[in-house]
Order: structure tokens, then sequence, then C-alpha cells
């Protein structure tokens, strides 16, 4: 479904992106795993659309959507779970999820992803007049995800979706992903708890300083040596 071929991106003309190329196919689950400030949140924005190429391509079902505005991937079905949460905390949670559906024209179908987006996530159902910015991390981030649901990609880009949140929800967090992912939604996943992510992970990427350096199955890659060493303390 997704080919990135030689990407390279710069932030104020500083390399962050040297030679990055990877394949995201249908169905599957592939984790980027690498330490901060090696590449990965900017790998999933050029996806996006939030970063401009300096060379290469990236192409959805063989077309290039290298050029393409960042509204434009969301309507070709690439969504954004950005790292962060970026939620509009004065809003409330059923307001944020209407926005995830800018895109879409048929209020009907709009209100259904809604409906599914609740049983998917029945807390935010309970908080659906709550005001996003006096909920926990863990419920913000359950409605991020919701709200990238909302535009009703083929493809959704979750960057750190762990991040800032209690532990004992973290499993609840990868649960869904997995959960999404088996109601046909194509996932590319950056997660700093890489045992997890690997653990739930079809294939898998190592990013170091702007480019990759190993890929294989979840299952390969827990067995490496290099990410023993550099992510497991092993």
């Amino acid at each position: 479904m997704l080919e990135v071929e030689h990407i390279r991106v710069s932030h104020h003309r500083v390399p962050a992106l040297h030679d990055v190329s990877l394949t995201l196919k249908r169905g599957e689950i592939v984790a980027i795993i690498g330490g901060n400030g090696n590449g990965k949140s900017t790998t999933l924005r050029a996806i996006a659309g939030l970063n401009r190429l300096d060379e290469g391509r990236i192409a959805l079902k063989t077309r290039d959507i290298g050029s393409s505005a960042p509204h434009d991937r969301v309507r070709m079905g690439i969504s954004l779970v950005p790292e962060g949460r970026r939620l509009f905390p004065r809003l409330t949670v059923e307001r944020n999820l209407e926005l995830g559906a800018y895109t879409r024209a048929d209020a009907n179908e709009v209100k259904q992803s809604l409906e599914q987006v609740f049983a998917l996530f029945p807390i935010l159902n309970k908080r659906r007049r709550q005001l996003a910015g006096t909920m926990s991390g863990g419920e913000q981030q359950m409605l991020a995800i919701g709200r990238g649901l909302m535009a009703r990609p083929e493809i959704l880009l979750l960057d750190e979706p762990s991040w800032g949140i209690a532990p004992k929800l973290v499993t609840k967090i990868l649960d869904t992903i997995v959960a999404v992912n088996a109601a046909g939604v194509s996932i590319l996943l950056v997660e700093q708890n890489v045992r997890r992510a690997l653990a739930i992970a079809n294939r898998a990427y190592v990013i170091q300083t702007g480019r990759m350096v190993l890929e294989g199955s979840g299952k390969e890659l827990l067995d490496s040596e290099l990410v023993k060493q550099a992510y497991l303390g092993a």
C-alpha cells in the first residue's frame, strides 16, 4: 500500500533523514524503532505531508503523493496520530472527534464512525461532553487515536501512542491498536516501548541518525543482538 523510497528531509537546512526507505503492505503493523532524535517522527510527518521532501519518493498504491498537501493525503486514506496527541483542549471530546472527520461530507457516515469510536473506547462516550484538556493522559491518547480513525483511514500513522500515559493503560492502548488493525486498517507505528512494539508488529525497521540500518520481522528484531544491546538492555 505504501512505499517510501530513499527520502531525504532537512530541518532548517540541517539533514534529518538521509536515506530512508520502507514499505507497508495491506493489513500489516509495521514498527519503526530507534533512539530519540534519530528520525522516527520525521519519517511519519514526511509521509503525512507535514515535512517537505528534499529527495525521494512516497507512493500510495503506486501513486506518487510526495507533493500532495497534508489534507489531500487524509482524503487519500492516510491519517496521523501525532506525538503529544495535539488535541484541542478547550473543545469537548465529541467536538475533537468530529474535527477528525473534516474531510468527509456524509453526515450519516460521520455519525456511524463516531459510534464506532465510542464502541472502541467506551470511556470516550462517557466523557463526550467533557473538555479534552481535563482528561487523563491515557484518555487523551484514546481520543487522539479515535480522532485519527474518524477520517476513516486505510493507513494509520501512530507516533508514540504510549507516551506520557500510566503503564497500566499501555496494554489497553496496544491491544486497541491490534484491534484496529484486525478491522482492516494498516498501521505504521513509532513506539518508545520497543519490546511491546515488536511483539505486535509483523515487521519492523531500526532507524539510526536518519538512516534505516536494520529490518525484519518483529520476532527477528527481538532476537537481534543490536536491538537487545541498544534498546532492550540485554
